[in-house]
């Protein structure tokens, strides 16, 4: 009988992506993000493993904790991660000239 491939939800990839780029232990990262320190670390490494995965709130939690927006737990586009992993980081207006940019090239693709 072959051995079935366990498949890894997007949001566990994306968490220990984030935690790891944090240099934060699984522990730490569960403090954080208000989860009891007994239990903690466990219950990162089940949600890192695809096992369960968090309430909303919780992942908002966890999120906020590493920094990132929620958003991205949950993509599967890889330039879209890469954008949202560095949007904590941007000012307002940064953020403002993108969403701008953004704005103008849809725009002018809807024009084609």
């Amino acid at each position: 009988m072959a051995k079935r491939k366990e498949v890894t939800s997007i949001f566990a990839i994306r968490l220990a992506q984030a935690r790891e780029r944090t240099g934060l232990s699984q522990e730490q990262l569960g403090v954080l993000a208000g989860l009891d320190p007994s239990v903690a670390s466990p219950r990162i490494n089940q949600y890192e493993r695809g096992k369960h995965e968090p309430q909303q709130k919780t992942a908002k939690q966890l999120a906020d904790a590493l920094g990132v927006p929620a958003a991205f737990l949950y993509t599967d586009d890889e330039l879209l991660a890469e954008l949202l992993l560095r949007w904590n980081g941007l000012t307002q207006r940064q953020k403002r000239e993108i969403v701008k940019q953004a704005a103008s090239k849809s725009m002018s693709q809807d024009d084609k």
